[in-house]
């Protein structure tokens, strides 16, 4: 690790140091030398070391403009090698590969994400076009618990997710195996994605809005629930309700992916003048 680096509180930086846990998130990938692996936020470069001499092309963005530099410097033998400085919220990822490889293949992410925008970029890659086949993350423990989840303990992120692919927990990494240690232990989570969504629904905005409606206020039943944050008369919730085979005293976390994608559809046809399925 560069010791002259001091972490960024600000960006959320831990970088991660212990070489069993770094081998354990390449082996998670399941590398060759035909993969193309987006990393983010490489840090230091440890993982990166790692990546490059498994992966055939490995792309490197960072938005520290001292760790690039130091990215360049220490690992620019590799010709395998493309260290970019960026905000990969502010890219879109496929075509953030086509351009750097001149051509479109698929591609495999491996980050080390900070914690507070670790939804923010689960979003952005898995509802980007195309999306990468397979994501291995590291997060708070407890977001990976999260994301895993099933009913009855669903949520949002636990949907979100899992409507675009298979997550699972591959290992747990104690805080001690980083510098700083953060506050709490992390998980890397391995995602394969679907080529399509698990479920089939009409309309994808309107699908995350009636879950959204669903999770907002958890603790009541769905047809409240529904009702509140869609805007809609109690009747027609639980009339869609029943025709979607959901009993409207259930809650939110006990819901399947299928049993929110029968709603959206039945939602959907009603065409009711009162629901605007376009608005956020």
């Amino acid at each position: 690790m560069a010791a002259h680096i001091r972490p960024k509180k600000s960006l959320g930086q831990h970088f991660l140091r212990s070489p069993h846990h770094l081998r354990r998130i390449v082996d998670a990938a399941d590398l060759g030398p035909e993969d193309v692996v987006l990393e983010i936020g490489p840090g230091t470069g440890a993982l990166t070391r790692y990546l490059v001499e498994r992966a055939g092309r490995v792309i490197a963005v960072e938005i520290d403009a001292r760790l690039v530099q130091h990215l360049r410097e220490a690992l620019g033998d590799f010709p395998n090698l493309t260290v970019l400085q960026g905000d990969i919220l502010q890219m879109d990822p496929a075509a953030l590969v086509a351009r750097v490889l001149g051509e479109w293949r698929p591609y495999k992410v491996v980050a080390n994400l900070p914690y507070y925008i670790t939804s923010a970029i689960l979003r952005h890659l898995l509802e980007s076009s195309p999306s990468p086949h397979l994501l291995v993350l590291t997060v708070q423990k407890e977001v990976a618990q999260r994301i895993v989840a099933r009913p009855p303990r669903m949520n949002l992120l636990a949907v979100s997710v899992q409507f675009y692919g298979e997550p699972r927990i591959v290992h747990t990494i104690p805080r001690g195996a980083f510098y700083p240690p953060p506050k709490v232990d992390s998980a890397v989570v391995r995602i394969d994605v679907f080529p399509r969504p698990r479920v089939d629904v009409p309309d994808k905005e309107l699908f995350f809005r009636v879950v959204k409606a669903g999770f907002a206020q958890r603790r009541k039943q769905l047809r409240n629930a529904l009702a509140a944050g869609l805007g809609l008369p109690p009747a027609v919730v639980v009339e869609a309700l029943r025709q979607a085979h959901i009993e409207p005293t259930r809650r939110a976390e006990t819901l399947t992916l299928e049993e929110w994608a029968r709603l959206t559809r039945v939602l959907f046809q009603q065409g009711d003048s009162r629901f605007d399925k376009t608005s956020a």
